[in-house]
C-alpha cells in the first residue's frame, strides 16, 4: 500500500503540529495496536462530508492505515438524497428527523446510496488507503411505522461477517445506511440509527462522526467542546436552539454510549481534524461521554482523602508534601465520582485560589478534566492559580486565563478583574505560598 499522497503527508504534518512531543501519540498508538481491527473504531461520515469534502475526508482515512488502524465506516447521504428524490418530483418529509421514505423512493434512494459508497471507497483507494464497498447486507431491520413514516428501519440485527471479512484483508469497510427486512425488503435507516446499532454489536474502541461543522454547534453557532450527559443531558433537550435533528442526534448517541463501558465516548469532529482528536489528549471538536456526576463538597470532611492523594500523586508524578492534607483548609471542591479528576479551591486574600487542578491522562482524554474545570469557573469567575513554568498543562491555563505573570519556576494566572493594586498584592501572595508537592526529581 502507498502511503506517500499529498494528502496523506499534510494529514500527518497537522497531526505533529500538534504534538509537544512524541509521548501522546505513542501512548494512544499502544492502546490501539492490542484491539481487534474491526473493534477499533466506528466512523459515522455525513453525506455532506463526502459531497464538500471528500478528497479530505478520504486522506483522513487513508492515513489511520499507515499506522495499522482499520476502522468500520458508516456513512449517509442526507444532500445526495434530497437532490436525487427532487429530481424525480418526490418531495423531502421529515418527521422527528426522521426521512420519510415512500415505496416510490426506494429506489431512488438504492441508486443514490450505493453510488456515494463507491465514490467513497474509490476516493480511499485513490488516495493510497484500502477499502471494502459494503452498501448492503449488514442491517437486519423492522419497519418502524410503515403508516407514518414509509418503509423507514430499525435495526434488529447486525450481520457482522462482511465487516470481519474486510478487516482480516486489511480493508476498511465502508457501509451504507441500508436495510433489509427478514423478508428481503428494503428499508432507509436513518445513519445515527445504524451507527448506534453497529456500536451495540461491536464494542468498539472508538465512536467518531465526522460533519462539515467539525462539532455541535450551540445556541451562538460556536462548537461545544465537550458534553457530560450525566450532567448536561435534560438541559439539552429542553434547550430551545436544540432542533429535531441535533436532538436525534443526541437522543441517538446516548443511546449507543448507555451500551458501552464507562470510559467511551463519541468525538465530532471534521476530517482534517480527525488524527488530531484520535491521537492528543486535547481533541477536536465536541466530546461526548456518558460521564460521571460531578460532586462538589465544601469541607474536606465531605472527600475520600486517601482517593484524593492517590489522584494527586498520579496525576502529577509526586506525592503531596508532608501535612499537607491535615492543614488544607477546603473553599470548594468538584470530583468526579472516580476520583479522576478533581478541582480544589482555598481563599487567598478575599479570592478564590485553585490550589490543585489534577486529572489523569485517561480522564483528560475523555474529556473529565475539561467537565471539572467548566464547574470551577462557573462557581468562581474570579480565580488566581500557580503552576510551576515546567507544567505542560499550562498551554491550556494560557488559553483560559485573563492574565499571567511568569516569575523564574513558577507563573501566576488569573480570571477576572480587580483593581490593579489589590491585584498586585494577591499576585505576590501567590508566589510567596510554600510549595505543596515534593519537588520535582
Amino acid at each position: 500500500m502507498t502511503t506517500n499522497g499529498p494528502g496523506v503527508r499534510q494529514t500527518i504534518v497537522q497531526l505533529l503540529s500538534h504534538m509537544r512531543d512524541g509521548k501522546e501519540i505513542r501512548e494512544y498508538l499502544h492502546r490501539f495496536s492490542g484491539i481487534d481491527q474491526e473493534r477499533f473504531a466506528v466512523i459515522k461520515v455525513g453525506g455532506a462530508v463526502i459531497q464538500d469534502d471528500l478528497e479530505g475526508l478520504a486522506s483522513a482515512l487513508a492515513f489511520l492505515q499507515t499506522v495499522g488502524l482499520t476502522p468500520v465506516v458508516v456513512h449517509g447521504g442526507g444532500p445526495q438524497l434530497d437532490a436525487a428524490l427532487s429530481d424525480a418530483d418526490i418531495p423531502t418529509e421529515r418527521v422527528d428527523g426522521l426521512r420519510v421514505t415512500r415505496d416510490e423512493a426506494i429506489p431512488i434512494i438504492r441508486d443514490t446510496l450505493t453510488q456515494a459508497n463507491l465514490t467513497l471507497v474509490d476516493a480511499i483507494r485513490d488516495a493510497g488507503g484500502r477499502a471494502a464497498a459494503v452498501p448492503r447486507g449488514v442491517f437486519e431491520a423492522d419497519i418502524v411505522d410503515e403508516a407514518r413514516l414509509g418503509r423507514v428501519g430499525e435495526p434488529r440485527r447486525i450481520h457482522l461477517d462482511l465487516v470481519g471479512s474486510a478487516a482480516r484483508a486489511g480493508q476498511a469497510a465502508i457501509l451504507a445506511c441500508l436495510g433489509e427486512t427478514p423478508d428481503g425488503k428494503l428499508v432507509n435507516i436513518n445513519a445515527d440509527v445504524a451507527v448506534r446499532a453497529l456500536v451495540h454489536a461491536l464494542q468498539p474502541y472508538k465512536v467518531v462522526f465526522l460533519t462539515g461543522t467539525g462539532g455541535l454547534l450551540d445556541a451562538d453557532g460556536d462548537i461545544l467542546s465537550s458534553i457530560n450527559l450525566a450532567t448536561d443531558f435534560p438541559d439539552l433537550m429542553q434547550a430551545g436552539w436544540v432542533n429535531g435533528g441535533m436532538r436525534l442526534k443526541l437522543e441517538e448517541i446516548k443511546r449507543l454510549l448507555d451500551d458501552l463501558p464507562l470510559s467511551s465516548s463519541v468525538s465530532i469532529t471534521r476530517p482534517a481534524e480527525l488524527a488530531r482528536e484520535l491521537f492528543t489528549h486535547a481533541g477536536a471538536g465536541t466530546l461526548i461521554r456518558r460521564g460521571e456526576r460531578i460532586v462538589s463538597a465544601d469541607d474536606k470532611a465531605a472527600l475520600d482523602l486517601e482517593r484524593m492523594d492517590k489522584l494527586v500523586t498520579a496525576a502529577f508524578g509526586r506525592s503531596a508534601v508532608a501535612g499537607y492534607w491535615d492543614q488544607l483548609v477546603v473553599d470548594k471542591a468538584f470530583v468526579t465520582e472516580s476520583y479522576r479528576a478533581a478541582a480544589i479551591t482555598t481563599q487567598l486574600d478575599g479570592w478564590v485560589y485553585l490550589d490543585k487542578f489534577a486529572v489523569l491522562d485517561e480522564a483528560r482524554g475523555e474529556g473529565l478534566g475539561r467537565t471539572v474545570w467548566n464547574r470551577l469557573v462557573e462557581y468562581a469567575p474570579q480565580l488566581i492559580w500557580r503552576s510551576r513554568t515546567s507544567n505542560p498543562v499550562n498551554a491550556f491555563y494560557f488559553e483560559e486565563c485573563d492574565g499571567a505573570i511568569r516569575r523564574d519556576e513558577w507563573t501566576v494566572f488569573w480570571r477576572g478583574e480587580m483593581p490593579a493594586s489589590q491585584m498586585a498584592d494577591v499576585v505576590e501572595k501567590a508566589f510567596a505560598l510554600s510549595p505543596t508537592l515534593e519537588a520535582p526529581q
